[in-house]
């Protein structure tokens, strides 16, 4: 069962990571450098529509494996469709997004859909999700080195049929899954409590209020690495950059494994604090490196993602996990995904591709050496604002009885890598 579970992971975020990082070398080639943001803006769209997909309609009336299979099969069609609607006589870059969004909506669900699948065919969640799990940010990996180690087709199709045909596949493999009847059939349901909002009105306190808050602001600054970060590797005249970024997710595999004695040695507000350090330091070394290109500097900005993420989303996972009752576990990291990879990254896709459009030279395709430098340096500042903000009011901590283990929650679904 295992393995069975584990080529589901390794598939479903195979189907992510074969276009999201390459998407916008993509559209730079074909004219559309203008319109990156957008690309990037379906995604928190979808994490916003998702909940209240699984809440009111997947998780009450219908078996996990065959909405699994309908929503990647129906994916699969709105991204084969994208590029034939992007390039050639009647190019068109609002049904390119269009589509790209139509796909998402479908993509996004199947996220929270195929953790409790796993969940509902595994005995220990603590011991057997995680190698599980972990399926799923080597397929994130190889899909990257496919498209553009191997192929070199970053700003070609190539990786939107290649997640085209991957969800298809998945959708044909998810109807062979074992049964798994809807979780919350029969279950009065409400928007407040798919929301979290039920939740959050339990744990309502200073400390938690500032977690949020700056949880929800440095998702601003982050939203500018993952629609930006690939289209300034590429400028900078580093081959394959697709490939490139994917060092940021080995170096999340690493961090992964040394979380729980680095928790146990710092705790969470230090947890915290150093992986916004991390952000700011990497806007501030791809700063420092865009006038020249240095190649040292960009790839350790690349690499420090896996302290940017695992420091700070996963510790943000399991400090809502402990201050946390059972009962509303679920609904609280179902906020916490609302308001980060939801409301935080719908502002900052938009907000960054205001910014580099206004960068923009009229009739250039990116940004010149000391545009770039300054595009850079401003979500640099953004994320040291809000580091000194956290640092300077957030005052709590967890102990290892509190709430949950000290592990991160296994139930917690990790989104964007």
């Amino acid at each position: 069962m295992s393995v069975r579970l584990s080529l589901m992971m390794f598939l479903e975020f195979f189907v992510w990571g074969a276009w999201y990082v390459t998407v916008g070398n993509y559209m730079t080639r074909i004219g559309m450098a203008e319109q990156i943001f957008w690309a990037y803006t379906v995604s928190p769209i979808a994490a916003i529509v998702s909940p209240f997909f699984l809440g009111m309609i997947a998780d009450r009336f219908f078996a996990t494996e065959r909405v699994l299979g309908c929503l990647h099969l129906l994916g699969a069609a709105f991204m084969v469709a994208a590029p034939l609607v992007a390039e050639g006589e009647g190019a068109s870059s609002t049904l390119f997004v269009l589509l790209l969004l139509g796909h998402m909506l479908c993509y996004m669900p199947t996220l929270g859909l195929a953790n409790s699948l796993a969940f509902h065919h595994i005995t220990s969640q603590e011991k057997q999700f995680p190698l599980i799990r972990v399926f799923g940010t080597i397929g994130w990996i190889i899909a990257i080195v496919v498209v553009s180690g191997l192929l070199h087709a970053d700003e070609t199709a190539i990786p939107l049929y290649t997640a085209g045909i991957a969800a298809a596949l998945l959708g044909v493999y998810s109807f062979t899954l074992p049964h798994t009847p809807p979780p919350a059939a029969g279950e009065k349901v409400s928007l407040r409590k798919i929301a979290g909002l039920d939740a959050l009105d339990q744990l309502r306190s200073r400390p938690f209020n500032i977690f949020v808050i700056c949880s929800f602001l440095i998702c601003i600054p982050l939203a500018v690495y993952y629609a930006y970060a690939p289209v300034f590797v590429n400028a900078a005249g580093i081959a394959d950059p697709a490939f490139k970024m994917s060092f940021g997710q080995m170096s999340e595999v690493l961090f992964m494994l040394a979380m729980p004695l680095l928790f146990a040695r710092l705790g969470v507000k230090w947890m915290l604090l150093v992986g916004m350090f991390a952000w700011v330091l990497r806007y501030a070394l791809f700063a420092l490196a865009a006038p020249s290109s240095v190649f040292w500097m960009i790839i350790t900005g690349i690499v420090l993602h896996g302290v940017c993420y695992d420091f700070f989303f996963v510790s943000g996972q399991i400090y809502v996990d402990k201050k946390s009752v059972p009962e509303i576990r679920g609904q609280a990291q179902g906020f916490l995904v609302l308001v980060t990879y939801g409301v935080g990254m719908l502002i900052g896709t938009q907000v960054s591709g205001l910014v580099f459009n206004r960068f923009l030279s009229s009739g250039a395709d990116t940004l010149s050496a000391q545009q770039w430098q300054n595009f850079w340096g401003l979500p640099a500042v953004f994320a040291a604002a809000v580091m000194l903000l956290f640092a300077l009011t957030f005052k709590d901590t967890v102990s290892p009885s509190e709430g949950g283990s000290a592990a991160a929650p296994a139930s917690a679904t990790r989104e964007t890598h």
